[in-house]
């Protein structure tokens, strides 16, 4: 069997290599060159442990091979990017391209499934553009939707080990993505429609960004009344019923940051609660520029100069590279344009550099700083001993 994934970003590429090492000759599309460079030539781009390896494995071995282009497959998988729109509606249109560009390669018998994060009704509108273009293909293929549910860090075990929710346009369908996803998913696969799969995934990461949303509002509340937020949290889940989450200086990743959007943006007067989480957590962000800022200030006034600041971490979650929507990265900026000549040290060890940032080893920064400001729960922060004639803004629990 042959399979064509399109996109070989941080669920295309590991769910290729995964699905190559269980004997699926595989076929990876991306538009960037050097994406498609890289990974003939072995070489992972995203940061993800153990996945280097089982890429040169399916390299070498001829199970898995890029292009810049679709191929002839007995399977076509779309997963691009879905971004949103300025006006945080969903932008859907890297999921049309992706499926015009295979719409000629497709033949009677075909699965197409789509993982990409998408409105309700995506699989259904990519469908219909499919048999308007193809009409000869109405009813002869099969069209389903597979979100991916995977923590970076972790892929490699939860694409196999995780359980997946699958839904096809009709029975058939359904049945034959469950087919294809049974050759390398060990957890169960659950069947329903592509309307409830796709609900699906916006309401698991909408849950997760109502929780986080109560911790950080939870953590600015304890800022106010002089309460440590970390000491709070761990004694009120002492309950045998409470688990409230960690707060942190916003949220960010491709999913929990963005998916909200795709239900509030099609059920405006539905989601009151899912939308005023966004507007805590993304205030959070907001909150902690001002603390940052007015730290800055407070130092300035105090020793009558400027302050050298260490902005620790840029990417959206502890120990990984990807900066998609991360909270940090925007604080960062908006402390770097508001800096008054400032000497501001940005942090990432997770990067080697970044187009934007000029990037400082954490010790040295940590050692220089008047002000440390901790954005990312990142391990190596974990090993800086706390220095009291630091000030220490601590947004993601260092030192909790």
């Amino acid at each position: 069997m042959k399979a064509c994934f399109m996109g070989l970003g941080y669920i295309g590429l590991p769910t290729s290599i995964i699905a190559a090492k269980h004997g699926i000759q595989i076929v990876g599309v991306d538009i960037n060159a050097q994406v498609v460079e890289k990974t003939n030539a072995g070489e992972l781009h995203i940061i993800e442990p153990g996945l280097g390896d089982l890429l040169r494995d399916v390299i070498d071995c001829g199970m898995l091979h890029a292009s810049i282009t679709p191929e002839e497959s007995d399977a076509y998988f779309i997963v691009v990017p879905t971004p949103f729109k300025g006006n945080h509606e969903p932008d859907v249109s890297y999921v049309e391209a992706a499926t015009r560009a295979v719409i000629p390669f497709l033949k009677s018998g075909d699965l197409f499934v789509i993982e990409s994060t998408s409105p309700v009704g995506t699989t259904e509108a990519m469908a219909e553009i499919i048999y308007t273009e193809r009409p000869e293909l109405k009813d002869k293929i099969y069209i389903a939707y597979c979100p991916e549910r995977v923590l970076p860090g972790n892929v490699i075990y939860e694409l196999i080990h995780n359980d997946r929710v699958i839904g096809g346009i009709n029975s058939e369908s359904t049945d034959k993505a469950i087919e294809f996803y049974s050759q390398f998913v060990q957890g169960t696969l659950h069947k329903t429609n592509a309307r409830t799969a796709e609900m699906c995934k916006l309401t698991e990461n909408s849950s997760r960004d109502v929780q986080i949303a109560f911790a950080n509002e939870l953590s600015i509340i304890c800022d106010k009344a002089g309460i440590n937020v970390w000491e709070l949290i761990n004694l009120a889940n002492k309950h045998p019923r409470v688990h409230i989450l960690q707060p942190g200086c916003g949220v960010g990743g491709h999913c929990i940051a963005v998916d909200p959007y795709f239900i509030t943006a099609d059920f405006p007067s539905e989601s009151k609660l899912i939308a005023t989480s966004r507007e805590i957590n993304n205030y959070k962000s907001f909150w902690c520029v001002e603390k940052v800022k007015n730290a800055m200030l407070q130092f300035e006034l105090n020793k009558h100069r400027k302050p050298v600041v260490a902005m620790m971490g840029l990417a959206f979650k502890p120990n990984i590279d990807d900066l998609r929507e991360s909270p940090a990265k925007y604080i960062v900026s908006k402390v770097l344009q508001g800096g008054n000549d400032s000497d501001i040290l940005v942090v990432e060890p997770n990067l080697k550099e970044h187009q934007v940032f000029k990037l400082t080893d954490f010790r040295t920064a940590y050692e220089r700083a008047d002000i440390v400001v901790f954005l990312v729960a990142h391990d190596p922060f974990k090993t800086l001993p706390f220095n009291k004639n630091k000030v220490i803004l601590d947004f993601c629990g260092i030192y909790k």
